[in-house]
């Protein structure tokens, strides 16, 4: 009978990992600290893998230490290794239909507070196996992870068109205006597009796709915002300014249900049509954690009014 011999100086999952968290963090110290390794450990691990490929992967003469241009390709072929590698895991707990372990979900930051707490207590409270961590994350970054492999799914507010993602519908959700008392807008049961200027508006920054789908329906393809000084706003302190007398800002729907009686008195819904974003559940293709999924699509979907399950006739997505 033959037996296979592995040379003890191949390469392993443990070097892939150390590399992939040298590429993240471009510090020893801290890449070492993430994989809970002394950094002497690991910096001796990448230099035997750097002796057995008989290149350099990084260039430690430069703070950040960054990857040399083999370096870059080893690091996204390392990605693909790590990635299917954990699906081999994944395999097996499906098999049993298992719902357990951790599972890294990335939610916008215009959707999270408002939705994560109407369903992951009562959630992990019924599957205490099942460790979800939660990562607020915009658009852009939140499909990076997953096309990377540093997330299992996320929740975004629109369909993927990236070939290796898919997406799940799991509600839709109008936007609201809410106006201070001192606009003129405020007497106004509706809130129209031509009621909307730039100049007394809160608005999140670029790269937020609520801001992009609202610029789009209102029309808006240059606005000089009120907060021209003011970066990295959010939802929250735009609605305190608004609630102090300052101009007007942007709700999601769901934000309502959070709202104290005087504060859904500066609500003002949208005419018809009514814009509206798709909220939707993200994951690779090659996706194999259906159980969980299923699960949480099913909580999501629970926990929100049964009206906006279904795209509404007087709605229009944005």
């Amino acid at each position: 009978m033959f037996a296979i011999e592995i040379p003890s100086d191949s390469m392993t999952i443990h070097q892939l990992e150390y590399v992939l968290a040298v590429d993240t963090f471009r510090h020893f110290a801290r890449a070492a600290e993430h994989c809970r390794v002394t950094q002497p450990t690991l910096s001796m691990m990448i230099q035997k893998l750097e002796e057995e490929l008989g290149i350099k992967l990084f260039d430690r003469n430069v703070q950040p230490v960054k990857p040399t241009a083999a370096g870059k390709k080893i690091v996204e072929q390392a990605r693909k290794v790590i990635y299917q590698a954990s699906l081999i895991k994944d395999i097996v707990t499906e098999e049993e239909q298992s719902v357990k372990g951790t599972f890294r979900l990335a939610v916008l930051p215009t959707i999270a507070p408002y939705l994560v707490p109407r369903f992951f207590l009562k959630l992990t409270a019924k599957h205490k196996d099942l460790d979800i961590h939660i990562l607020e994350m915009k658009t852009t970054p939140t499909l990076a992870a997953l096309l990377h492999g540093e997330v299992d799914a996320a929740i975004i507010a629109s369909q993927p068109i990236e070939s290796d993602l898919q997406g799940e519908t799991l509600y839709y959700e109008q936007f609201f205006g809410y106006v201070s008392r001192n606009e003129p807008t405020f007497k106004n049961e509706l809130l129209r597009t031509s009621d909307v200027n730039g100049e007394r508006l809160w608005l999140l920054d670029e790269g937020h796709c609520f801001r992009d789908q609202l610029m789009r329906f209102c029309q808006m393809e240059q606005v000089k915002l009120r907060q021209g000084a003011y970066r990295l706003g959010s939802l929250e302190t735009f609605m305190r300014m608004v609630e102090n007398g300052n101009g007007i800002t942007f709700i999601p729907e769901l934000a309502i249900h959070q709202m104290s009686q005087e504060q859904k008195e500066l609500v003002r819904p949208f005419a018809i049509p009514k814009p509206t974003r798709e909220i939707v559940l993200v994951t690779r293709k090659d996706f194999i954690r259906h159980s969980i999924s299923e699960l949480l699509t099913h909580s999501i979907r629970a926990s929100v009014p049964t009206e906006m399950c279904a795209l509404q006739p007087f709605q229009r997505l944005v």
